[in-house]
């Protein structure tokens, strides 16, 4: 008996084989590709590799080198302010306009249009109309000085101390209607009788965003945590079409100085470096959040 059911019953492996087959192409894409990439990238950060890739390894010069330029570490700045504020208001003017959305109001879908339509326009396009509308002398400044306010001054694109919050304006005008729409997905999917409990129960709305609504929405926040922090570590785009990097190397940003030193200045073992620091910095993030995600989930269950 037990026989004739080993017999009858499907192999493993058969099962899904159609799904299976399918998947052969994106999984030698990212064994060949991005695992293979980021393996060849790293053995050549540790070359002197100019012009072309050589196997002339020079241990951790590249990287000393890297983390003694002050090009480096503006950009690394850069990269931080740019992401931890990028995150919080994007996180925080997302949720607000999702939650007024929430509220059944009137043309709703028009409004959500309006804010959802910057992010499909590219970031060189995004980047240059807002090189526009920060210039002084025929921006937003010279609107507001030509209303009465002579003293007004906004040009932060020309400041070197507050430049990259000019570039953070701009991001977030292009990304916060996707994070609104995505929120607005997660409030969408609340249970209607949570909100008649909450009411009843006499729940200010504010407490019951806070300790109810937001703990639900927990996926939906990581999600958008994911793609937030991906837009973060790449930009670059704008950045070349807002500022070219100025004034000066005040606004560098990482991927700018991977893209400089391996295109512009023919110096790839730096560039490799470069890139290497940046897949450790996310490595650093992804791997702790993953493991309390996932395998940290698995042990409690």
């Amino acid at each position: 008996m037990t026989g004739h059911a080993k017999a009858g019953r499907p192999n493993q492996f058969l099962r899904n084989l159609n799904s299976k087959i399918a998947s052969i192409p994106m999984i030698l894409t990212a064994v060949v590709i991005f695992l293979g990439g980021t393996i060849w990238t790293v053995v050549y950060s540790f070359t002197n590799s100019k012009l072309l890739p050589r196997l002339s390894f020079v241990g951790l010069d590249q990287y000393y080198r890297l983390w003694a330029a002050p090009r480096w570490i503006v950009s690394i700045e850069n990269l931080a302010i740019y992401g931890i504020f990028s995150m919080i208001f994007s996180l925080v003017i997302g949720f607000v306009l999702a939650a007024l959305m929430d509220q059944k109001i009137r043309f709703e879908n028009t409004f959500r249009t309006i804010f959802l339509y910057p992010f499909a326009l590219s970031f060189i396009v995004t980047g240059l109309v807002w090189q526009w509308l920060l210039n002084p002398e025929f921006g937003i400044q010279s609107v507001v000085r030509s209303l009465g306010w002579t003293t007004f001054t906004f040009d932060p694109l020309y400041t070197p101390s507050i430049v990259i919050y000019g570039v953070l304006i701009a991001a977030l005008w292009q990304g916060t209607g996707l994070v609104m729409c995505l929120m607005l997905a997660g409030l969408r999917g609340i249970d209607e009788d949570i909100w008649k409990a909450a009411r009843v129960d006499g729940i200010p709305m504010w407490k019951t965003y806070l300790f109810i609504v937001i703990p639900m929405m927990r996926p939906v926040f990581i999600t958008t945590l994911v793609i937030i922090a991906s837009g973060i570590v790449k930009v670059y785009d704008l950045v070349v079409a807002q500022t070219s990097g100025g004034p000066g190397i005040a606004s560098e940003v990482p991927a700018k100085y991977v893209y400089d030193y391996m295109f512009q200045a023919q110096n790839l073992g730096q560039g490799f470096a470069a890139s290497t620091m940046m897949l450790v910095t996310v490595a650093i993030v992804v791997i702790p959040w993953a493991y309390l995600e996932f395998g940290g989930g698995r042990k409690r269950a």
